[in-house]
């Protein structure tokens, strides 16, 4: 093997920089790491932006502060790496409420992902079935098996627990179905419990369990500075090539390694690699391994993707409850999925002026014509409905901005994380050193994707070290 080392990775952003940042400390001196991000821009999801003067996000808003097993996670931990724990900031309003029945309700407590540990803290939302969530003498699911969540709610609580609170919860997140939803991959925690519980109900207080919180520690943090500023810090202590607008159009497999095309087809340009981490979407990934990997190719593709839109306002003086937001149920009939209050959550973000910012989510998978309204028609339906939720008139926005996610969101179907095993392990056996990371096949959420850009660099170091360096 060649020295210094040539890795390339497809994909600017956090999980490709998380990776960048990784091989940066464990490979060896000299490796040569250069990062090919065919947008102008880094980040990915990862977008601050200015509206009124004043930085929001247009995408990913926050990062859990803990794993699964309660430990500090990926995102804290790489926050650290870089010299920004000093930035990180809590919610200072963590209440949120649910839009049913044409107002606000505050959202239960002692639930998981809205899928109740105790349902007498839920009947006012949404009333469990009465004695639907018995002992049948075996655990929930089978050691291997996987369903859909909704399924899996429904037949143990009822249909208005998944309706009013489930739903709703897993589409703020992927703006997804319940019923079309991985148990497996989107509440592993409960999933795990459920292998060995004989009640719905049971398994979430497992759950729960296994992952104790400290009374007050909080549960999600951001940056002072945006999450930008997590994107630059990475992209530099990576000491990678920052390749912008470089699209990679195709890979090969070479005798020594790994050939990659980039740019347009009239003046393409030729990358020669020792190993390849492609962090991008499920299907320019496909793509990719068409040549190299046709099968595996096939089921990476298979994967399907939401597209939401995220409306952010500033509005003067508003009339706002002292909470971070509402999530609204499919079953009310509205354009918005969810809201947030920046300026009420965030209080380094509030202003003197009383400028307060106001962002919803628009767009539900398997439902998205909304999308295809103007963004000045997105924003005044977005006003409008905000209005009646709040059940008074909002004042005009004084800035208003539209961000579109089109494809952003991964749909997990049941059994999503076994189909990602074994195209993985297939990928191992044929070509050691090409690596997949990523949203697509691991999980949202900022510390999924550092997670797994970290365990594809890992695994290419292995890789490589393997082959006689």
């Amino acid at each position: 093997m060649r020295q210094p080392w040539r890795v390339a990775i497809i994909g600017g952003g956090i999980t490709g920089l998380a990776a960048a940042v990784r091989l940066r400390d464990r490979a060896p001196a000299g490796t040569e790491i250069t990062v090919y991000e065919q947008a102008g821009r880094l980040g990915g999801k990862l977008r601050t932006g200015e509206l009124a003067g004043q930085a929001v996000e247009f995408g990913a808003e926050s990062f859990l502060m803990r794993d699964p097993v309660g430990a500090e996670s990926a995102a804290v931990a790489l926050v650290r790496r870089l010299g920004l724990a000093d930035a990180i900031v809590h919610p200072t309003v963590g209440q949120a409420a649910l839009a049913v029945d044409g107002g606000l309700r505050p959202i239960p407590g002692g639930t998981l992902v809205g899928v109740p540990g105790d349902l007498d803290r839920v009947a006012a939302v949404a009333e469990p079935a009465a004695d639907a969530d018995r002992d049948g003498g075996r655990p929930l699911l089978g050691p291997d098996e996987d369903v859909a969540v909704g399924a899996l709610v429904r037949d143990r609580l009822g249909d208005p627990v998944v309706d009013r609170l489930v739903d709703p919860m897993l589409g703020g997140v992927y703006a997804g179905r319940a019923d079309d939803l991985s148990l497996v991959t989107t509440m592993p925690a409960l999933a795990r419990a459920a292998r060995t519980a004989h009640t719905l109900v049971g398994a979430v207080r497992a759950a729960q369990a296994a992952a104790p919180r400290a009374p007050g520690a909080p549960v999600f943090g951001t940056l002072a500075g945006g999450l930008s500023t997590l994107v630059e810090a990475a992209a530099t202590a990576s000491g990678a090539t920052i390749r912008r607008d470089s699209a990679v159009r195709e890979l090969r497999r070479t005798a020594t390694g790994w050939a990659l095309t980039i740019g347009p087809t009239r003046d393409p340009e030729l990358v020669e690699a020792d190993a390849v981490l492609l962090a991008v979407p499920a299907r320019p990934a496909a793509r990719l391994l068409a040549g190299p990997a046709p099968e595996v190719a096939t089921a990476v593709g298979g994967l399907d993707y939401a597209s939401v839109a995220l409306v952010t306002m500033a509005l003067p003086e508003p009339e706002l409850p002292e909470l971070s937001g509402f999530l609204v149920p499919a079953t009310e009939g509205l354009l918005i999925k969810a809201s947030t209050f920046f300026t009420t959550k965030w209080r380094h973000l509030r202003r003197a002026d009383g400028l307060a910012l106001v962002r919803a989510s628009v767009g539900r998978y398997g439902d998205e014509t909304s999308l295809q309204l103007t963004d000045d028609d997105l924003v005044a339906t977005v006003h409008r409905e905000l209005s009646t939720v709040l059940g008074t008139p909002l004042p005009a926005p004084v800035a208003s901005h539209v961000q579109r996610w089109g494809g952003a969101l991964p749909q997990y179907t049941p059994g999503h994380l076994d189909r990602v095993a074994v195209a993985r392990a297939a990928l191992r056996a044929a070509h050691p050193t090409l690596a997949l990371a990523g949203a697509g096949y691991d999980g949202v959420g900022i510390p999924v994707c550092v997670r797994s850009g970290e365990t594809a660099a890992e695994e290419i170091i292995t890789a490589l070290g393997g082959s006689g360096s």
